[in-house]
């Protein structure tokens, strides 16, 4: 069973993922990383060129890719892999998803870090406003696909990591 993990831009996933997929021995399957790889540019430079419709088909092949490879991996989503239904349906064939969560104000503290390295979804609204916006139209998504959800605000990541691989042992999901 592979696990997913889902959620805005700086809930951690991309730490969180690489430290579950190195405690548990398990492939790690970054979207991202394997989008840049198949692309040959990074992410923003995608969005630039193309923009985010065709960004998000290129995401839907690489999911379909992911799903395709993976057996007992850790699987790093982008945080709009929600918007398509069928992205989730397609993950959830052979995995359980983790949603990673955090306050408002912490993400925007975190992100604000790393603003140069996201392209923005939003041009035409202010920084703040785009994520509030953004954020809003996503979390619904999220909670529907979480099989679980691990608030990232006030916790090191080896601590969320712990409580996903509790969680995976206590439903069978990973070996004890």
């Amino acid at each position: 069973m592979n696990i997913i993990l889902l959620g805005y831009r700086g809930t951690g996933k991309s730490v969180i993922s690489r430290l579950l997929s190195k405690q548990l021995k398990r492939p790690l399957f970054s979207l991202d990383s394997m989008i840049e790889e198949a692309v040959g540019i990074p992410i923003p430079e995608i969005v630039s060129m193309w923009g985010w419709a065709q960004f998000r088909e290129i995401e839907s092949k690489i999911v379909e890719q992911a799903v395709g490879e993976a057996r007992d991996a850790v699987i790093d989503c982008g945080g709009g892999v929600v918007l398509n239904p069928l992205n989730i349906k397609k993950l959830k064939e052979n995995g359980k998803a983790v949603l990673l969560t955090a306050t408002f104000e912490t993400l925007l503290s975190r992100l604000s870090r790393d603003r140069n390295n996201r392209p923005r979804l939003e041009e035409d609204l202010s920084w703040e406003d785009e994520h509030r916006k953004v954020f809003a139209e996503r979390e619904d998504k999220y909670k529907a696909a979480a099989d679980l959800v691990c608030d990232t605000t006030d916790k090191r990541p080896d601590e969320t990591v712990y409580e996903i691989i509790e969680y995976f042992k206590k439903q069978s999901w990973v070996e004890a």
